[in-house]
């Protein structure tokens, strides 16, 4: 069974034992503190460059934010013991279109793997993500919409697009329907800091 985790908790537990402030956190990640409160508080989820930008600002393993604490130089992650996290956009519980799943934790890597589930977004407006790094997609099912800096292409199954992750980016499923990527995120410098 894929357990749903509760990453908002975790990085208020991580922030706290690291005695930093929610000023000093939401300042190192370019937040307001009110939106750190609200992703401690699992009013919304953080997307995927949030959590390379809070793991990084935090010096955590990515993975200790999915409860994943790895011990072998190897990951292996059964179909049922993935760990998912739902995006929303609000206490209202909108979704903000994708909901993401953790495919890897291993010591010392540059990369970090997600299954990535997108589906047409409830809220009214996503902004553009970024973050440091680099980022690969590949798409599984359906129709996925990427744009990087006003520049939008649709992808279908089989369809790649590789890019730097410092762009502004959406990615979003195109049309009605749902769509599945792989989503391989890399950063430059280890994403498991010790």
């Amino acid at each position: 069974m894929i357990e749903d985790i509760k990453v908002g908790e975790k990085i208020k537990k991580l922030r706290e034992e690291k005695s930093i402030s929610l000023e000093t956190l939401s300042g190192k990640i370019g937040i307001s503190p009110a939106e750190l409160a609200e992703i401690e508080d699992q009013m919304i989820s953080p997307s995927l460059g949030m959590l390379i930008n809070l793991s990084q600002a935090l010096k955590v393993p990515m993975g200790l934010l999915f409860d994943e604490d790895p011990e072998e130089p190897f990951c292996l992650v059964r179909a049922n013991e993935r760990k998912s996290v739902s995006r929303f956009a609000s206490v209202d519980g909108l979704s903000y279109g994708y909901s993401y799943e953790s495919l890897g934790s291993a010591k010392n890597r540059k990369m970090e793997p997600f299954l990535v589930t997108l589906s047409p977004p409830e809220a009214l407006e996503i902004g553009p993500n970024r973050h440091a790094g680099e980022e690969f997609i590949f798409v599984l099912e359906g129709q996925v919409e990427v744009e990087l800096e006003g520049h939008k292409e649709v992808l279908s199954p089989g369809d790649s697009i590789y890019y730097d992750s410092n762009l502004p980016h959406v990615v979003s499923s195109y049309g009605d329907g749902e769509a599945k990527i792989l989503a391989v995120i890399s950063s430059e410098e280890e994403m498991i800091i010790f």
